[in-house]
């Protein structure tokens, strides 16, 4: 079984990578039948002299690989035929930028498999970027209060050498007793937390967090049924929630009252209520300055994420009575951090700890026929056609 790792080639670059140089050595060490490619690259975060000396072979023809893993969707003209691929492919849910990625992707006999589409029997994901968004979207919340304020600067995360260079510019600051408050209890929502917790920013109950003063920085995490409730007023679990969400409202807005920043790290399915809408924010009483939402919904449940914003020029200004974008400094902005690739400011951390992942969870796959239906369930594409997981895609495909 060859494997081979591409080059990235979308724009604008991203320096991450799925394995690390000591993760392919892990790979060939444990799976002795591998042969492991990598593609020449100047932008890659670890260099080619970094496999080379691992003895890795660093090449620019991947053409006799059986399997090909990227980090960001590949360009049609860069697709191999009669392969298989594994990136974000952005297309399962029907992104109509992408429609012609997955046709070409048919069109040449390529079996797909997306990262997002890679999860257990109960279908949950079981690899990811999401912890490095939280953390990075946690350190750019912070920095954007000290920005709009003018209390502190702090420099741009994808300057500094990964997480622990973050904690330690955070740790430099003596914040006022902000409240934040994070949607979200996954990887993205624990990400944030981390961050929250290295800098020792006190962890309270939704209860308190709602009621009580502090004269210190404190947060909150709360789960879907913490800021939405059902119509009828009853209190089910959160099974009703998935399965039912259009019985349920918001109930976020009790939280804008106290809230200074708000980390969004939530899921955002089809059919749940818009979380914080621009009622909400128009309200009076609101005290949300900052709102860093890493999950980057456009025209999704964060009322002012009008548009995401790049790692270049990561801040905005939202004017709530007019629903519209403004500077960040408008007296009456709220700021947005709405930047939607948040793990490229930290390729080393996120590409360390996605390979970590791929290789607990999906190699073993590979070698064991596939006993637990990983790479089943992941497979988007097959001999040219749509796999019956994803047959929904049929219109997509089709231009309908």
């Amino acid at each position: 079984m060859k494997f081979g790792i591409v080059k990235e080639r979308k724009n604008p670059p991203d320096r991450r990578v799925v394995f690390s140089p000591s993760e392919l050595a892990v790979l060939k060490q444990n799976y002795q039948d591998v042969t492991v490619k990598v593609e020449h690259s100047d932008i890659r975060i670890f260099d080619d002299s970094q496999y080379q000396s691992l003895g890795i072979e660093v090449t620019d023809d991947l053409s006799d690989c059986d399997i090909l893993f990227g980090v960001k969707e590949v360009p049609i003209e860069y697709l191999i035929p009669n392969k298989s691929y594994f990136f974000f492919s952005h297309t399962i849910k029907k992104q109509p930028y992408n429609r012609k990625l997955l046709q070409s992707v048919l069109e040449k006999n390529i079996d797909l498999y997306d990262y997002e589409t890679i999860v257990d029997a109960e279908n949950r994901r079981l690899i990811g970027f999401g912890r490095y968004a939280g953390i990075v979207g946690a350190y750019n919340g912070i920095r954007a209060f000290g920005i709009k304020f003018e209390l502190f600067k702090l420099p741009k995360a994808e300057t500094l050498s990964g997480k622990e260079a973050l904690i330690t510019q955070l740790k430099r600051l003596v914040l006022p007793p902000l409240k934040f408050v994070v949607t979200g209890t996954g990887k993205v929502g624990n990400g944030a937390k981390e961050i929250l917790d290295a800098i020792k920013i006190k962890e309270v109950s939704p209860a308190n967090y709602l009621t009580k003063n502090y004269d210190q920085a404190v947060y909150t995490q709360i789960d879907v049924l913490e800021y939405n409730k059902r119509k009828d007023e009853q209190l089910l679990d959160f099974t009703d929630f998935y399965q039912n969400p259009k019985d349920y409202v918001s109930d976020f807005e009790k939280f804008t009252k106290v809230t200074d920043i708000y980390i969004t790290g939530h899921f955002y399915g089809n059919n749940a209520p818009a979380i914080l809408t621009q009622e909400m924010l128009k309200a009076t009483d609101c005290k949300i300055k900052v709102v860093a939402d890493i999950s980057c919904d456009v025209n999704g449940p964060i009322a002012c994420t009008l548009r995401s914003s790049t790692i270049a020029d990561p801040l905005y200004g939202y004017l709530p009575d007019e629903n519209k974008e403004v500077d960040v400094f408008h007296p009456a902005a709220i700021v947005v951090m709405a930047v939607d690739n948040l793990p490229c400011e930290l390729p080393k951390d996120a590409s360390d700890g996605f390979g970590e992942m791929f290789l607990e969870h999906v190699i073993p796959a590979f070698f064991n026929d596939d006993k637990d239906g990983i790479l089943r369930r992941a497979k988007i594409t097959e001999k040219g056609k749509l796999t019956p997981r994803f047959s929904y895609l049929q219109d997509y495909v089709d231009g309908r």
